[in-house]
């Protein structure tokens, strides 16, 4: 079997499966009672800290696959992001249905007034256009320099993922200092690598004169 072949048929499959872990455990808490004394804030809270996870491993797979030397790494990467929005969008979901029951004036009054509801909106809303273009057929219609460009808001999203959680919570800010500091590290790499790159050719010019 060959590798690409290994990783279709195999890797992809796995990972696949491993992704839906946080999903198939959650289910287990909700029929065992281990979501607590108020299971709709539990839920809400779950699926709002694996969608935040999941954006934060989408975003160290490209550090990391450099760092390794790792090139396979980059063939998770869309698969990942999916998740991230999929966890996301399961949130914002728990957040519409078992809170408020789908009254949308109350959602709209919490979007104009509470700022940790407005920062995590916008955060999503910045998600859905890259969920809906991380297929190939899109790359090709948007052309790859055009795809890629639009795809860096996933950085916008993560911090203001990160700052709805900080606003969120009243107490106990130890966990979303933690998702901060990885977020801070991603985005340090990419300042980095993107500086270096981009000195690349001057150091290449200079050596050459």
């Amino acid at each position: 079997m060959t590798r690409d072949r290994w990783i279709r048929r195999v890797a992809k499959p796995v990972v696949f499966v491993l992704c839906l872990g946080p999903l198939g455990w959650f289910g287990w808490l909700a029929v065992s009672g281990g979501l607590g004394v108020n299971p709709i804030e539990a839920t809400n809270r779950y699926f709002g800290d694996w969608g935040l996870r999941f954006l934060l491993i989408a975003l160290a797979v490209t550090p990391l696959r450099e760092v390794t030397g790792w090139n396979v790494l980059g063939r998770f990467r869309r698969m990942l992001g999916l998740y991230a929005f999929f966890y996301v969008f399961l949130h914002l979901a728990s957040y519409i249905g078992l809170d408020l029951f789908f009254d949308w004036r109350a959602l709209w009054a919490d979007v104009l007034k509470r700022r940790y509801i407005t920062i995590g909106m916008i955060g999503f809303l910045l998600l859905v256009p890259l969920a809906a273009t991380s297929t190939k057929g899109w790359i090709r219609r948007l052309g790859g320099r055009r795809w890629r460009k639009l795809h860096r808001a996933v950085y916008a999203a993560g911090v203001l993922g990160v700052l709805h959680f900080f606003l969120m919570i009243k107490a106990g800010y130890q966990e979303p200092a933690v998702y901060a500091a990885i977020l801070a590290a991603l985005l340090g790499w990419r300042i980095v690598s993107h500086l270096r790159r981009r000195m690349a050719p001057r150091r290449t010019l200079s050596a050459n004169g």
